[in-house]
């Protein structure tokens, strides 16, 4: 009994050492985000894709996301509003440089197309509790994760009291996780 108990304990310790731990790639993903702002929607996204992905598809429990992405990578098209979205009225992108999200838990969802990631997402001094379904394609060696969720700016401290923008932000992830084997 002894020796299949310390057989089972080395193939789960060998299956989380030499699991599928993947990279975030910059070049594949699409880290884009919508706004309203006097009254019309405005599209931006964010580059500076890092971090480290362990993902095992059939044992969801020992998946884990740590992700950060680079704020003053912000871009909507007009300079000028990207440089103010990176100054103190928005997201103090010298003081606050990251943005950043850990997974505490991956599960099922009631979709067979979808998982559910629950985390920590820190956007300048704030940490907030943010869940949402994503699917796991695979590509060859790598995966593409693809999920979308709303939050509220306010929440996080980002853009103040402004009246002429929208509360709800809509995040659309989609994170080309590369294979480190």
């Amino acid at each position: 009994m002894k020796r299949i108990f310390t057989l089972i304990v080395s193939l789960i310790v060998a299956a989380i050492a030499f699991g599928q731990h993947f990279t975030p790639a910059d070049e594949g993903s699409e880290i884009g985000f919508k706004i309203r702002n006097f009254g019309v929607n405005v599209s931006g996204s964010f580059k500076g894709l890092q971090g480290k992905i362990i993902f095992f598809p059939d044992s969801l429990s020992a998946s884990h996301f740590d992700v950060t992405i680079d704020v003053k990578t912000i871009n909507t098209g007009i300079d000028q509003r990207d440089n103010h979205l990176r100054s103190e009225d928005y997201f103090e992108a010298e003081k606050y440089p990251d943005i950043h999200f850990v997974s505490t838990q991956v599960t099922t969802s009631t979709s067979k197309e979808y998982l559910f990631v629950f985390g920590k997402l820190t956007i300048k001094d704030v940490t907030k509790e943010v869940s949402f379904p994503f699917k796991a394609t695979p590509k060859e060696n790598d995966f593409l994760f693809e999920g979308e969720f709303t939050l509220n700016r306010r929440d996080y401290n980002v853009g103040g009291g402004s009246i002429s923008m929208g509360d709800n932000v809509r995040l659309n992830l989609k994170v080309l996780a590369k294979s480190e084997k």
